[in-house]
């Protein structure tokens, strides 16, 4: 494989799919203190992640795809990193984070497994990441308020939405309110009717990431399996720490790709 694939490891994706495609995971830092917390990876180790890539790959081309900028201030330590590189590492605006990216690293991890150029591995990754939504249900919002990650809009609803259970819309890399619930059962219901809608009869690529939920998120699991077209997939993870700290316990995270081509080459 010439083309080389990097992820930060809030793409979540799970092992035998990264040795399965041979995706290299920069691991963001995670911190214990003060209740938990994280740091964004530097230039200078994600510059030496993407020369060791380039090595591997004979400098045939990395695609960086890292949290959205407005998650992270891994993204822009990313652009300055590939200004070492010039023209050989493309890194990507995900505007997104968890498997959405993961899906798009998949894409275009496969892709160069056939022997694709870098603008072909690129554009996969982009036009999986356009085809994607990603909706998060948390039993509640004070971990992601303390982080500052909630859009403004939603900040200020939160005091409102304490006796609900949320569900959160990753829109532009930011959170913002999509509904909320009094319940689980009422909330996976909204969950798989808002990709039903979206799907409009087409096949999905669905992953849930769960933070010590494992139970609800294969009912989830099941729910959407139930009712998705056929040749769907879905796929259910843990989410990793470096996203769960801002999550609580009980969160679920649900990453849809509506793209049936995707589907059609995804190696899950």
């Amino acid at each position: 494989m010439g083309v080389r694939i990097v992820v930060d490891s809030s793409a979540g994706l799970p092992s035998d799919i990264i040795k399965q495609l041979d995706i290299t995971v920069a691991e963001l830092h995670v911190m214990e203190q003060d209740g938990g917390s994280t740091s964004g990876l530097s230039a200078i180790e994600l510059a030496a992640v993407y020369a060791r890539q380039l090595e591997r790959g004979d400098d045939e081309g990395v695609v960086a795809l890292h949290l959205s900028k407005n998650l992270s201030s891994t993204w822009s330590a990313a652009v300055s990193a590939s200004a070492v590189f010039p023209d050989t590492v493309r890194v990507v605006d995900t505007d997104t984070v968890g498997m959405a990216i993961g899906a798009a690293a998949m894409a275009a991890a496969s892709l160069a497994r056939e022997g694709a150029d870098l603008d072909a591995c690129e554009k996969i990754a982009q036009d999986t990441l356009a085809s994607a939504e990603t909706w998060v249900y948390l039993n509640q919002l004070d971990d992601l308020r303390k982080g500052g990650r909630l859009s403004t809009g939603t900040a200020v609803l939160s005091a409102a939405l304490l006796a609900t259970k949320p569900i959160l819309h990753l829109n532009s890399g930011k959170l913002e309110l999509a509904g909320k619930t009094r319940t689980q059962t009422k909330a996976f219901i909204k969950l798989t009717e808002l990709v039903q809608e979206k799907a409009g009869g087409k096949p999905v690529f669905a992953a849930i990431q769960h933070a010590g939920a494992e139970e609800a998120a294969q009912s989830l699991s099941d729910t959407l399996t139930a009712v998705l077209p056929e040749d769907s997939r879905v796929l259910v993870v843990p989410l990793v720490d470096a996203l769960a700290v801002h999550t609580g316990d009980g969160a679920i995270g649900l990453s849809a790709v509506f793209s049936s081509g995707f589907v059609e080459n995804s190696p899950v």
